[in-house]
């Protein structure tokens, strides 16, 4: 799991990276690289669960991210991670 720090402002060049941003974390999350990926409130910190087999490979996938500039990241390896939609779904159809 990533947290990256962001900074307290957004400049322009910020602002204009945004879509380029989406389109990567989207890109890695069709990929199955990135697991989920979320932004607090005040937008200072973002968190992200990437799938990797050695922290080289989640640094190179933080540098491809058009925003890394702007990302200060601290990684830690999770044991396991669980998610609600990982959990087998019924239909009562």
């Amino acid at each position: 799991m990533v947290e990256f720090e962001l900074p307290a402002e957004y400049d322009e060049n910020f602002i204009a990276l945004i879509p380029a941003q989406r389109r990567t974390v989207n890109e890695m999350m069709s990929a199955g690289k990135l697991q989920s990926y979320a932004l607090s409130l005040d937008r200072t910190k973002l968190w992200a669960v990437m799938l990797a087999d050695s922290e080289l490979e989640v640094l190179e996938m933080i540098a491809s991210m058009p925003l890394c500039e702007y990302m200060k990241p601290y990684i830690s390896e999770l044991f396991f991670y669980n998610a609600a939609e990982m959990v087998m779904q019924f239909s009562v159809n």
